[in-house]
């Protein structure tokens, strides 16, 4: 294919037109040489009839004219005078919430795997998307159809207006979307529901349920501009979600935020376990394709649970999802005896968390993870090392410009022999130059290359981990922003 015959710039154009937060990039806009891989997790493509795929179009084009999910108004009315003409829909049925920094994607993925697999209807409700915007409402471990999606948003978009009418602001892209959510939920109806915070606790759309479990994932430095500027300040915030008689299953924190949380718990009465103490990580070895752990739940020890995601971080993310489904089945609590053994390694089994050290590609191998601050940023640079054995790693790095893009870069400054910057579709993304300034700060002037445009920096990329010959053990590491990697994803052909 030629430049010019290159559609990429047309797709991208067509995309900018609306929130660039939305666009799915069509896949297979560039072919990168030989393409492989296992198979793709559960993100969907666009949908295949046409008649469908204008009708998603249209609902994505209205849901850009409201505010996006960093335009933000620190309250929960507009969302709560919607769940009321809805006639509260996230009452009827329990739920488990998931806040914190890092994690709280994969983490829900597993939980929403681990009930599934005791038999309960699940709906998940994550963000951001990473390929198409269906992604982040799924009922029974799936993502719900366009079709579906569409007639959710159909279903409630009279009262949407009507809140519109009543309120200061109309009410955010992000609020629309909790607000299908909880409405899919009770359609369904599912038996628990699984819910992401977007931003904080407090005051973040979603906060409008009561969690019966409050799941806090490790906290630390990221929004520092609206949410504080230590794990303290930013704890205060995300105990938000901490209701009254709730259970908290808290992962490992910095002291001042463990601090905060548990004041929070003892205010409300909530029950917590704490990852190191009544749960945890007991052992964990390296296995083809993930890890092998055993986990220490609240009801007793799960020896030799397979895990197929890569990094210490997700052996400490299953510790935490499994003691959140423990809590919420009343284990530690109503009863003794831990959960079933089997069905705890069947589920773990069949995770899949998309885009967080997922490989799309071999010869050279090419990995993909949404990593975006540099907490993030220090636990892919270490499960990297310890899942492969690259003898050459070259970085793709494309960053929102309200990251902290320094500090990432200096954690993957050790494992990169070089990096390739480039900058995604979204409105938000660092101009590559501007990346590049600091990236050569970090990594030196002759180990940086500028690639503005995505499917050149992939291109680049790979050629620079081939340089070594095809059995020299190359690779390739896709990073920086979740819509980097979405895009990324989808120029590789998957989805």
């Amino acid at each position: 294919m030629s430049e010019s015959d290159d559609p990429f710039d047309e797709i991208i154009a067509a995309e900018t037109e609306r929130d660039p937060d939305l666009a799915v990039i069509e896949a297979g806009s560039r072919t990168l040489r030989t393409q492989g891989g296992p198979p793709s997790a559960d993100v969907p493509a666009r949908p295949e009839d046409p008649e469908v795929d204008k009708a998603l179009r249209e609902v994505e084009a209205e849901l850009a004219t409201r505010w996006g999910e960093t335009k933000l108004e620190p309250s929960v009315s507009r969302i709560a005078a919607l769940m009321d003409v809805l006639g509260e829909p996230q009452r009827s049925y329990p739920s488990i919430h998931i806040t914190g920094t890092n994690g709280k994607t994969s983490t829900a993925r597993m939980i929403e795997a681990l009930l599934g697999a005791f038999e309960l209807r699940t709906g998940r409700y994550t963000s951001p998307h990473v390929q198409s915007i269906t992604e982040r409402i799924s009922l029974d471990g799936a993502p719900i159809s366009a079709e579906r999606f569409i007639e959710t948003y159909q279903d409630i978009k009279p009262y949407i207006e009507m809140v519109d009418g009543q309120q200061e602001y109309r009410l955010s892209f992000f609020e629309v979307l909790t607000g299908m959510a909880y409405a899919a939920f009770a359609d369904a109806p599912v038996d628990v529901a699984v819910v992401e915070v977007g931003m904080g606790g407090s005051w973040d759309a979603t906060n409008v349920i009561d969690g019966d479990v409050a799941v806090v994932t490790p906290i630390d430095l990221d929004h520092t501009d609206r949410l504080g500027g230590t794990p303290g300040e930013i704890a205060t915030e995300k105990a938000g979600i901490v209701k009254q008689d709730a259970t908290v299953i808290m992962a490992q924190q910095p002291v001042d935020a463990a601090q905060v949380l548990l004041k929070k718990a003892v205010e409300v009465d909530a029950t917590v376990a704490r990852e190191g103490l009544e749960f945890g990580v007991v052992s964990r070895q390296v296995a083809v394709g993930g890890q092998l752990v055993t986990l220490r739940g609240l009801g007793g020890e799960y020896p030799e649970v397979y895990l197929p995601l890569h990094g210490a971080h997700q052996a400490h993310n299953a510790a935490v999802a499994l003691a959140a489904v423990e809590a919420f089945f009343g284990v530690g609590a109503a009863r003794a005896e831990p959960l079933d053994i089997d069905t705890i390694r069947k589920a773990f089994a069949a995770v899949a968390s998309p885009g967080r050290m997922e490989v799309v590609r071999r010869s050279p191998t090419v990995v993909l993870d949404a990593a975006h601050n540099p907490a993030g940023a220090r636990a892919v640079a270490e499960a990297v090392g310890e899942a492969f054995d690259f003898s050459r790693l070259i970085g793709v790095v494309g960053a929102s410009g309200d990251k902290n893009v320094r500090e990432l870069l200096e954690a993957f400054e050790p494992i990169f022999a070089e990096v390739v910057v480039t900058q995604n579709s979204s409105h938000r993304a660092m101009d590559a130059d501007e990346l590049a300034a600091i990236a050569v700060e970090v990594f030196g002037d002759e180990r940086v290359q500028v690639e503005p445009r995505l499917p050149d920096a992939l291109e680049a990329a790979i050629t620079l981990a081939e340089e070594e010959g095809e059995f020299a053990g190359g690779g390739v590491l896709v990073t920086g922003s979740v819509i980097t990697v979405g895009e990324a994803r989808l120029l590789l052909g998957k989805g």
